[in-house]
């Protein structure tokens, strides 16, 4: 089982190119699941039927992860089985009548323009770091892009002239992005003023931002320094960097966009993913509705 569970990673990783986040999740969930094979005396995944996977279905439930884990896990089975169908080493897919648990829809967090400017606002720009984290907050708040997609940001794929810049997505996915002007002006600022001081003559990386030593950001800086300008402007709200991304989202489809052109700047490849964001737009309208109608 180990053996297939290798050939199966090495597909992922080679042939589908899929992020090194989904080859470890998927890897770390069949563990689990052939672990749980093992344990109930089956020899190979082939041998596993429906009623055992669906047994192992339950049993996450009831060991208390939630929904959207409980489904992950499915579909990573789901997907094993089908390379291993693909590959001849099975003949069946015993997860093929099994459905992903509901999962409930939660509506992402979203600040207003004025809480987005106010945490925006935090950083002192007087100083090398705080001229940094400005143009970070801008340039999250004004693409809409993943914090990974930040911090692997090269520099060369910022265009000031034509206002876009070029990110790698999920998948190695590559994209065009508007960026405003408010923030190449600040990206500007820091390329001039700042990077160059914290890199030195000899720079180690490409990256667009870089740490006090010189290299490449982390994830976790990001999220800190999101949560600390947050806390320093008062908003009682639980503020993480996607949170920039959905209020990114959320403006510009109560400004008029078009749901297609959000999906092409938010890089998802379902619609159905972006669709969530008309939820929060009719929330906005009933809100308005709600406070402006005289009799609402």
């Amino acid at each position: 089982m180990n053996a297939r569970l290798r050939s199966y990673v090495h597909f992922l990783r080679l042939e589908k190119n899929a992020s090194p986040n989904t080859v470890e999740s998927y890897r770390r969930d069949l563990e689990r699941f052939l672990s749980f094979l093992d344990d109930a005396g089956i020899e190979s995944p082939e041998e596993a039927g429906e009623e055992t996977v669906s047994r192992f279905i339950r049993l996450l439930g009831e060991l208390g992860l939630s929904a959207r884990s409980v489904s992950r896990n499915l579909t990573a089975i789901r997907m094993f089985y089908r390379f291993l169908i693909s590959e001849k080493e099975a003949s069946t897919d015993p997860t093929r009548n099994l459905d992903a648990p509901r999962l409930a829809r939660t509506l992402p967090d979203v600040l207003n323009p004025g809480e987005i400017g106010a945490i925006i606002g935090q950083p002192d720009a007087a100083e090398p770091l705080g001229l940094r984290d400005r143009a970070i907050l801008e340039t999250l708040y004004a693409t809409g892009i993943r914090v990974t997609e930040l911090t692997t940001l090269k520099k060369q794929n910022v265009f000031p002239d034509e206002q876009f810049v070029r990110v790698m997505g999920k998948g190695s996915k590559e994209r065009i992005v508007p960026i405003g002007r408010s923030a190449l002006g600040w990206i500007a600022r820091y390329l001039a003023e700042v990077r160059p001081q914290l890199t030195g003559p000899r720079a180690r990386t490409d990256a667009l931002f870089v740490n006090s030593r010189g290299g490449a950001l982390s994830r976790m800086t990001v999220w800190s320094m999101v949560r600390s300008y947050t806390e320093k402007s008062g908003i009682g709200k639980a503020v993480h960097p996607h949170t920039f991304r959905h209020s990114f989202a959320t403006h510009l489809l109560e400004g008029g966009a078009d749901l297609r052109s959000v999906q092409e700047m938010l890089g998802h490849v379902s619609i159905s993913t972006t669709q969530i964001y008309t939820h929060i737009d009719r929330e906005y309208l009933r809100e308005v509705h709600r406070t402006y109608h005289p009799r609402a």
